[in-house]
């Protein structure tokens, strides 16, 4: 039986020549089998962060005195899903000295009321509200932060997405990072994080959040520690800890206020400036809420804009962490062709990728340096089955970033062009009040 079964497949594989031509059909899998070979370098890469990670000494009490004080900035603008236990969540770090400063745009933001709470609920945490904002550059995020940084107290700062729920450990785990994250073990002056998301186990979440999770913890994972490893960091400022005088060194925020992706670009000046930029591999849970497939394809869509004009080599390069859609398009072929064997073979692949998702995610639902009762969490079957469907949604959203010129953010419109620099649509500027007021909840 083993021996017809091998024949059979030597026929398929190696028999079968596609139509017109003298080439066999198994040629067709080939981009596929290299994309294969090419993500799950990307998975071995964050396996590997993920166990240094669990070496790295995070500190404990005796080291107290030497944690450097952090001021937490938190730009707000609406209120997310489940932003009051994201705030929480780092309320409660176990660290000895930091502070949060929260920005909104204007006094009127909902948000304002979810930060009045927290400090009502958290009276020993320094907690501060910097409301308006002055007129700088069309990101609205760098002209937030840009507010915001005029009222900090401490110079070491973490730049901290609405989104994102950390563990209690979270700044003692970039701390460490920071302390011994830089070539040779010496100190980082930048540090980001890995990013991972809760929604891919929770059988309540929306198909949009399932998508986002999915995404989050491959393709964006594989490539964040991938990029690492290869010492050409890519930053995600859902997460970015620095020191405001580096900061200032290479330009301040003004050198990225026209930018939409000013993480990449910060990461990029750092790194070229000689100014070590390390990745937290432990792992920061980012919340999708009741997100919708069209929001996870409209925030995917603008993501591709940015890299594509960033760096259109590296944009092509992303099919090889894509084997999903290589494998479709040659099981297509194939079977178009008339070798079904080989197009079944091409299935094989995508079944494979989803079993790599399936242990990657697993990982990264792990907290590192604790151990589970059960051992490693399985992400569910039923999800994982939405990979192939995510990988190839992701395929169109690829290829049509490069042919929109324009972005909405945050109902904002503008264009996009080299380097992700942002341009009026009709020659409004950056606006914003001139005002800037802050609320001290503590002292």
């Amino acid at each position: 039986m083993l021996d017809t079964t091998a024949t059979f497949l030597g026929a398929a594989l190696l028999g079968t020549t596609l139509p017109g031509t003298a080439l066999p059909a198994a040629a067709l899998l080939l981009p596929g089998l290299l994309a294969l070979l090419v993500t799950m370098a990307g998975y071995a890469a964050v396996w590997a962060a993920l166990r240094r990670e669990v070496r790295r000494p995070v500190g404990g009490r005796e080291d107290d005195a030497e944690l450097p004080p952090i001021s937490v900035l938190k730009p707000l603008k609406g209120v997310d899903d489940g932003l009051y236990d994201n705030l929480a969540a780092l309320a409660r770090q176990d660290y000895p000295a930091f502070e949060l400063v929260f920005g909104v745009a204007d006094a009127d933001d909902p948000a304002t009321r979810v930060v009045a709470r927290l400090a009502d609920d958290f009276p020993d945490v320094p907690i501060r509200l910097v409301v308006g904002e002055a007129p700088f550059g069309l990101n609205p995020k760098v002209r937030n932060l840009a507010s915001i940084c005029r009222r900090v107290r401490h110079r070491l700062v973490l730049v901290s997405d609405s989104n994102v729920r950390p563990g209690p450990d979270y700044l003692r785990s970039l701390a460490a990072t920071r302390r011994a994250g830089g070539p040779g073990g010496g100190p980082a002056a930048l540090v980001s994080s890995l990013l991972t998301g809760p929604a891919v186990g929770d059988p309540g979440a929306s198909r949009g959040a399932v998508f986002e999770d999915l995404h989050l913890g491959t393709f964006v994972a594989a490539g964040v520690a991938g990029a690492a490893a290869a010492r050409q960091p890519c930053v995600v400022g859902k997460s970015m800890l620095f020191h405001l005088d580096d900061l200032e060194l290479l330009g301040g925020w003004a050198g990225v206020r026209d930018h939409l992706a000013e993480d990449y670009v910060l990461g990029r000046r750092f790194h070229r400036a000689g100014l070590a930029v390390a990745l937290s591999a432990h792992p920061l849970p980012v919340i999708a809420g009741r997100r919708r497939v069209r929001d996870f394809l409209a925030r995917h869509l603008r993501w591709a804009q940015m890299r594509c004009r960033i760096s259109r080599g590296a944009y092509l390069g992303e099919l090889l962490l894509n084997p999903v859609a290589l494998f479709t398009l040659g099981g297509a072929a194939a079977w178009a062709g008339g070798a079904p064997a080989v197009a079944l073979l091409a299935l094989a692949g995508v079944a494979a990728k989803v079993a790599a998702d399936g242990w990657l995610l697993a990982r990264l639902q792990s907290r590192p340096g604790r151990q589970r009762d059960g051992g490693t969490p399985r992400v569910p079957l039923a999800r994982l089955a939405w990979v192939p469907v995510k990988d190839l949604l992701i395929t169109g959203v690829w290829l049509a970033a490069p042919f929109i010129g324009t972005v909405a953010w945050r109902g904002t419109r503008l264009r996009i062009g080299r380097d992700s620099r942002l341009r009026p649509l009709g020659g409004a500027g950056g606006g914003g009040t001139e005002t800037l007021t802050v609320e001290e909840a503590h002292a």
